[in-house]
């Protein structure tokens, strides 16, 4: 027997929008509205300079617009960038930022007319040396227990608002050593949730040195790049990495971890700084 019945939701969770779906479920039917993901354009406008545009959820803007600029190398630190503001319109969001004289002219060396994509962070870029950066080797090393490990997890899969309701986004979390989660961002992009959580970090003044990062996405080399360029170390995905994550997770020394899950991890790259129980 159908059933058309309307139901709302409890209150809007940041990042996602109302629509109308009919679901059916063991052969009855209902019309309600359900929480959806964004997804919306944030373009990044540095000196008045367009660079980058990148199909994001608009949730924690300011953290995404730091991160962006710490992790693509455009700044070396996060004193090095200012958001002037953050203009909302029609089409999308615009962020406009302000960055010494001498990085903007470096920019613009590289700059690319980019229209990123949810799932690829470096889609557009004009130049193979720009598509592909090798970060320097991380400095840090730090020892994470197979437990602390399995706890970051746990408290990341609590920690996620927006998958919570939606189940369509992407997440990112930053863990102390012991396992204890200080950070979770999301994104309809996992590049986007991790830019997002390393300005998040800088914001809240954590160490990149002094914890471990988990990822509810694959390890794809985007993702390792950003992690190192930031000085993080080790790095965990519930999901697969990809040969070129690998690879430049041996060049940066950055521990690569993949199909982390509460029975068990692979190891690709750097395997010293997981401690067995």
């Amino acid at each position: 027997m159908d059933q058309d019945t309307r139901q709302v939701p409890p209150q809007s969770v940041p990042g996602t929008v109302l629509r109308r779906v009919e679901r059916w479920r063991d052969g009855a039917r209902r019309v309600l509205d359900d929480h959806v993901a964004e997804e919306v354009p944030v373009a990044f406008v540095y000196n008045d300079e367009p660079f980058a545009v990148m199909m994001a959820t608009p949730a924690d803007l300011r953290d995404f617009a730091t991160g962006f600029a710490l992790s693509e190398g455009i700044v070396a630190r996060a004193g090095d960038v200012a958001i002037e503001r953050i203009e909302e319109f029609i089409e999308g969001v615009e962020i406009r930022l302000r960055i010494p004289a001498g990085r903007a002219d470096a920019l613009a060396l590289r700059r690319r007319s980019m229209s990123g994509r949810s799932g690829c962070g470096v889609c557009g870029s004009e130049l193979l040396e720009a598509a592909l950066r090798y970060p320097a080797p991380v400095a840090a090393d730090v020892r994470v227990t197979a437990a602390a490990l399995r706890r970051a997890l746990g408290e990341l899969r609590r920690a996620q608002a927006i998958t919570a309701v939606t189940g369509a986004v992407h997440a990112a979390g930053w863990a102390a050593l012991g396992g204890r989660l200080l950070l979770a961002r999301e994104d309809v992009g996992r590049h986007n949730a991790l830019d997002k959580l390393i300005g998040a970090m800088h914001a809240a003044g954590h160490d990149p040195a002094q914890g471990f990062l988990v990822v509810t996405s694959r390890a794809s080399y985007e993702m390792a790049m950003k992690a190192a360029s930031v000085g993080i170390c080790f790095m965990a995905a519930i999901s697969a990495p990809t040969a070129l994550a690998i690879s430049l997770a041996e060049r940066a020394s950055l521990t690569l971890v993949g199909f982390a899950r509460d029975d068990g991890q692979a190891v690709y790259a750097h395997g010293h700084r997981l401690v067995s129980p």
